[in-house]
């Protein structure tokens, strides 16, 4: 409710409007408001907020590539956040290259799929790379053959994979790579009028730089919508850290493969002896049949056991622990 004048002040108003001291049009513009203008045909699904969130999870997929890819690639691999914007999935599909790679990936349980968009000159870069190449790519761009498909997918595969745990603190998908296209008239995932989100990384191996960008529709995402705040975000966050990365370095280590060996004995022959060695020639152990091996866990000597056979195959049964003190 605006302001109530007193009467004295409504007088001293309409004085100062004969003589001239006021312009009714200066007051009557003054209390015009600015007005913004609203496009109907791109509605502002995507707010601020949103997109910031979406750059901080994919700030951490970013970190997750730069781990991982160097496995398959032996380089060095360094990506950023470039900056993240909504527009139209026509104006997206426009702006795409040809030929171009283009991964069709489902996120369920969300409904429809997201779509990720690698540079072809990365593309190259892996293909060179996965055999045996310095990782340089093509002088004059071309298709990509069969071969370099099938390559590529599996790069896309593993790019795609990756994706799980950064959305864990917004909802736990199963992302799964449908197919990769080059040709971005097969790659019409939504209507052309749908609003999008666009995330663009930029990824450098070695000294090739190229972009991705992942296109992410609003269809997908309306159900998490309210999730994709960083208040949210950072609070699940803090919540499962602790848990899932204790798990996450469990899992890690279980998978580490370690060279173990059980030494039977030890003995010294000649050089002449070695030489001369054959089927069938014998050579004495300094240890006894019941004396208890020793079993090394790459260099250290972390278990005693008794040899024996499990099945048709050579085994040994552990029976004591060496700990570091002893």
């Amino acid at each position: 409710m605006g302001e109530v004048l007193s009467q004295n002040e409504i007088d001293s108003l309409l004085q100062a409007l004969s003589s001239g001291e006021l312009d009714a049009d200066e007051i009557s513009s003054a209390d015009e408001r600015t007005t913004k203008n609203y496009d109907f045909r791109r509605p502002a699904k995507f707010s601020k907020e949103h997109l910031r969130t979406l750059e901080i999870i994919f700030e951490h997929y970013g970190r997750l590539l730069s781990t991982n890819l160097p496995v398959y690639l032996r380089k060095n691999i360094q990506v950023t956040v470039v900056n993240s914007e909504a527009c139209t999935f026509s104006e997206f599909s426009t702006a795409l290259a040809n030929p171009v790679l283009l991964g069709i990936v489902s996120f369920s349980p969300l409904s429809g799929n997201v779509m990720v968009e690698l540079a072809a000159n990365l593309g190259f870069t892996m293909v060179d790379r996965m055999l045996g190449g310095p990782g340089n790519p093509l002088e004059k761009s071309r298709d990509f053959s069969e071969i370099e498909r099938t390559i590529v997918d599996k790069m896309m595969a593993v790019c795609v994979s990756l994706l799980r745990e950064p959305w864990k603190n917004v909802v736990d998908i199963t992302p799964v790579l449908e197919r990769v296209e080059t040709n971005p008239q097969f790659a019409q995932i939504i209507a052309p009028s749908e609003m999008i989100a666009i995330v663009t990384l930029n990824i450098k191996i070695g000294d090739i730089e190229g972009l991705m960008n992942i296109c992410l529709p609003y269809f997908t995402l309306e159900s998490v919508m309210d999730k994709l705040n960083t208040k949210y975000w950072f609070a699940s966050m803090k919540e499962n850290d602790d848990e899932d990365y204790k798990d996450y370095i469990e899992a890690a280590i279980r998978k580490v493969n370690m060279p173990i060996k059980a030494v039977l004995g030890k003995s010294t022959i000649t050089v002449t002896d070695f030489v001369n060695l054959q089927c069938g020639d014998i050579i004495k152990l300094g240890a006894k049949i019941d004396n208890e091996m020793e079993i090394y866990v790459g260099n250290l000597k972390k278990f005693r056991a008794l040899p024996g056979t499990a099945k048709e195959s050579y085994a040994v049964r552990v029976t004591q622990v060496i700990r570091e003190e002893e």
